[in-house]
């Protein structure tokens, strides 16, 4: 059994008792397959990738062996035939972390890619796009990257709907908020994005059990405006730090005051994927970071997942619409079509899954953090603006030799 169907087992299992034919999918800018290993449980086969990067493009190799592949966006003439088209395209012009440059950087402005592609077929245009970046686009430049995809995608003909959505309202103990965004030819994808809604983080009865083993996330490379402070989960996982190294986020355990970074295999779990995926990207040679890179840069599965079990099962709005001005900030869910928008007072949460707090989710030990990071951790912390639990400070001085 390959990896894809060993971590979507179940979910192909109900999707081949109902005997739906499966749904083809080209996906751009695949990274890991994140989008399309989520997408798997529902009878989604993707069936060609473009991915510019080796190593990821090794990763998908190992997986989907029998698929087409391509390196360059700007080099593809035409897409082949299919039904949907995925796009998780560059965040580093729109994230916060990044230079916040903005839709016209150099980088983001590839998903223009997407829009020539999907222009140069009409009548076998494919029915879904797939769409996936960072929340911070909806605010960055007031929006102008949503404006532009969405306009892109009514100029094709497509009806459009976005939520920001979370790991977490899907059980998994990370906090990484990000837009997905479904375009539909055929039918409403509103009905596919907001037709579940939880409205907060499902927890566990046995509190107490909860405050006694509870665990905190922190990014130990930050420390002078924020510290990506996390309770019984972690902050995003990152594909680095700005001096180019392998950042995971460490983790304080109050039990025993000690502190350690995830460990990479966790990392892959927490975004969905089995222990180990990432690891063809350096089979043949390479250092550890490049793993850590490629993880940092996927996409949750869990999400996409959710999506394609939608969107074979269409419900109903959960939520009135409320029509939007003209020139009104984007909100967390929206939907529209030929220029009109609509907000969904929905959550980052869609399912009521059971969410396993960070303490039972740990598999792999913790990385030990060293003492020279934690000293240089500590100094940033010293002026950080934002003031931390005193017993949390007191383990870092601790581990610094102070």
């Amino acid at each position: 059994m390959t990896p894809v169907a060993e971590l979507a087992s179940s979910s192909v299992e109900r999707t081949s008792r109902r005997k739906s034919p499966p749904i083809p999918v080209a996906a751009l800018f695949a990274g890991i397959g994140g989008i399309e290993l989520g997408l798997s449980a529902s009878g989604f086969r993707s069936e060609y990738f473009c991915e510019r990067d080796p190593q990821a493009v090794r990763v998908l190799r190992s997986s989907w062996k029998d698929a087409e592949y391509a390196s360059d966006v700007a080099r593809i003439k035409a897409l082949p035939r299919v039904d949907m088209v995925t796009a998780g395209f560059p965040c580093q012009d729109l994230s916060m972390a990044g230079g916040k440059v903005g839709i016209r950087g150099d980088r983001s402005s590839l998903v223009g890619h997407v829009f020539r592609l999907l222009g140069e077929r009409t009548r076998t245009r494919p029915r879904w796009v797939l769409i996936e970046n960072v929340a911070y686009m909806l605010r960055l430049d007031q929006g102008r990257a949503m404006w532009l995809i969405t306009s892109e995608l009514e100029r094709l003909g497509y009806r459009w709907a976005y939520r920001v959505v979370e790991p977490r309202g899907f059980g998994l103990p990370q906090r990484r908020s990000r837009v997905l965004l479904l375009a539909d030819r055929e039918e409403d994808p509103a009905k596919v994005l907001f037709a579940d809604n939880l409205g907060a983080p499902p927890v566990v009865d046995d509190l107490q059990a909860i405050r006694d083993s509870r665990l905190y996330g922190f990014y130990w490379t930050e420390g002078l405006r924020g510290i990506g402070w996390a309770e019984s989960s972690v902050p995003p996982i990152k594909g680095g730090s700005g001096l180019g190294i392998p950042s995971p986020p460490a983790i304080w355990n109050p039990r025993d005051d000690s502190l350690g970074m995830l460990s990479l295999r966790d990392a892959e779990r927490l975004q969905g994927f089995r222990a180990d995926w990432t690891a063809p990207a350096i089979a043949d040679g390479g250092r550890v970071g490049v793993r850590w890179r490629l993880v940092g840069n996927a996409v949750c599965t869990a999400m996409t997942e959710w999506v394609g079990r939608r969107i074979r099962q269409p419900g109903e709005l959960v939520a009135e619409p409320v029509l939007l001005a003209s020139r009104e900030k984007w909100p967390n869910a929206a939907f529209g079509s030929a220029g009109e928008r609509y907000a969904v007072d929905v959550s980052m949460w869609p399912e009521k899954q059971p969410y396993t707090h960070l303490h039972q989710f740990l598999k792999y030990p913790l990385v030990p953090l060293s003492r020279r990071a934690a000293a240089g951790y500590l100094s940033r912390l010293k002026r950080c603006p934002i003031k931390v639990h005193p017993r949390f400070f007191r383990a870092v001085q601790v581990l610094a030799g102070e």
